[in-house]
């Protein structure tokens, strides 16, 4: 895909808006994958270190373990369970199909995406609303011509067909 652009839980999944189906689903699964791993390593960090450094050097690589998995966790939680910001409600909303015209006369289909987790793995250019891209495209209409900024420079583009979701 080409694209030019621990916290308390209760264990209940609200509706977040901005999600597809596909992703709150992978995001429930890879959640239940990384607690599992977690819960695997709970009873091993509160072992004695008495042991050789090695000993001591295997419980703080689990120990960082743990932690890494700590933040993603809630990484996860939060996407899930979070409300997109005012930001993203004010900006294009997720699903929305987008044809552009760049100023080298190549064109490309892109599809809005509340969260990059949420891009698919196919052909088609997935496009963040909180990107500048996406910004840039709030409140246009097909015809329209916006300026964004990339990491070369600004960048022109002209909207070609804008399509919300249904």
């Amino acid at each position: 895909m080409a694209s030019r652009a621990a916290c308390p839980d209760n264990g209940a999944m609200t509706s977040t808006p901005g999600l597809s189906p596909a992703t709150r689903a992978r995001l429930e699964r890879e959640l239940e994958s990384l607690r599992r791993q977690r819960e695997s390593l709970a009873p091993r960090l509160g072992e004695d270190p008495l042991g050789d450094s090695a000993d001591q050097a295997d419980l703080l690589e689990r120990a960082e373990v743990v932690s890494r998995l700590d933040r993603r966790i809630t990484e996860v939680i939060d996407l899930l369970h979070g409300g997109p910001s005012a930001e993203q409600e004010a900006g294009l909303p997720s699903g929305t199909r987008v044809t552009l015209r760049f100023d080298d006369g190549s064109t490309e289909d892109m599809t809005v995406v509340g969260v990059a987790d949420e891009a698919e793995d196919d052909d088609t250019s997935s496009l963040t609303a909180d990107s500048p891209l996406g910004h840039a495209l709030v409140g246009r209409s097909e015809g329209d011509t916006v300026t964004y900024r990339t990491p070369r420079g600004e960048a022109t583009a002209q909207i070609v067909k804008l399509t919300p979701p249904e």
